[in-house]
């Protein structure tokens, strides 16, 4: 007997994974599918006059945040002088990390319960991109000025 509940568990967790997946494939190509060919580039119109520059981001009193809500990170891309702390800060229910995409890798926190905080200190300028090891979709930018 409880060796079917064993095997009942595992296949329970296997279903889950399988549902996880599909529908993280099923919402990167509802959302575009990532990064552009250059096949679908579309030339810029030179009568359009550019957007304007995002607006900086907000900064608390103990340093830069990341909030990490509805399977994103907000904001996705971040200006930080050199020597800047950024804190990622988990409202999901679910876990999440904060991981450069560089090797060796700059940051790389634990997953990240609800409410979890990450902090990394930025001490030399450049342009780090992140991800979510749990959901790979999920991507943000930390510039270092």
């Amino acid at each position: 007997m409880q060796r079917f509940r064993i095997m009942w568990l595992y296949m329970a967790w296997a279903l889950l994974l399988m549902i996880g997946a599909i529908s993280a494939t099923a919402w990167v190509r509802a959302s575009g599918g990532g990064a552009a060919r250059a096949a679908d580039a579309v030339a810029p119109d030179p009568d359009l006059t550019p957007a304007p520059p995002a607006p900086p981001a907000t900064r608390p009193s103990a340093g830069f945040k990341v909030s990490i809500d509805n399977f994103t990170f907000q904001p996705k891309e971040i200006s930080v002088p050199a020597g800047a702390t950024v804190t990622w800060v988990n409202h999901d229910d679910v876990p999440h990390t904060a991981t450069s995409t560089g090797q060796p890798r700059a940051f790389d926190s634990r997953a990240l319960d609800t409410d979890d905080k990450y902090s990394f200190t930025f001490k030399r300028p450049g342009v780090y991109h992140y991800f979510c090891k749990v959901h790979t979709h999920m991507t943000g930018t930390v510039i270092v000025k």
